[in-house]
């Protein structure tokens, strides 16, 4: 495992053993709900935004109208796919992954490319129920079985090649990795 400049690890001493193992249903969950409250975020600074502007460009005609259910959900979603594509194709984690120390990675043990990233954030947005199905000793969601993907506990930062930092279990296909082990 790597080291700062210093000798000492970023990974705690607790966390160590579980470092390139894959990630639980709980850690799992925890991560998607701070996802899930930076898109809400995302959506209700983006429409204070909208209602600005059209109090700006028209305050005598101004109506504060409620958002309708139907694009209110389709922009929720839109933005959902968006930006788990941007983290998981470029970094191969959302903040909620940052904040729980996990990263999706490919059967070769770098975060998924363009293609990947979109279709496993179009599968998750649609299908999120998919998602539990990482119970078991194998951890894969049904989003991580079709796409053959895995979420692994990482805590280190990436490496400058841009994939992730090596860690033990995320060197070969994904389904050589085994928890605990």
């Amino acid at each position: 495992m790597r080291e700062a400049p210093g000798g000492v690890s970023p990974v705690p001493r607790e966390a160590r053993p579980y470092q390139g193992q894959r990630a639980g249903l709980v850690t799992r969950t925890l991560a998607g709900t701070v996802d899930i409250l930076v898109v809400a975020a995302a959506l209700a600074i983006g429409y204070a935004g909208w209602i600005g502007l059209r109090f700006v460009l028209d305050p005598r005609g101004f109506d504060f109208t409620g958002l309708r259910p139907l694009p209110g959900v389709t922009w929720a979603l839109v933005l959902l796919v968006v930006y788990l594509t941007a983290a998981w194709s470029v970094t191969g984690r959302t903040y909620g992954g940052h904040v729980m120390g996990l990263r999706l990675v490919d059967r070769r043990g770098r975060h998924p490319g363009l293609l990947a990233a979109s279709a496993r954030a179009v599968l998750c947005a649609l299908f999120p129920i998919g998602l539990v199905w990482c119970v078991g000793p194998a951890r894969r969601s049904l989003q991580d079985l079709l796409l053959r993907t895995v979420v692994i506990y990482d805590w280190l930062p990436e490496a400058e090649n841009g994939g992730p930092p090596s860690p033990q279990d995320t060197t070969g296909d994904v389904d050589r990795f085994t928890p605990g082990g």
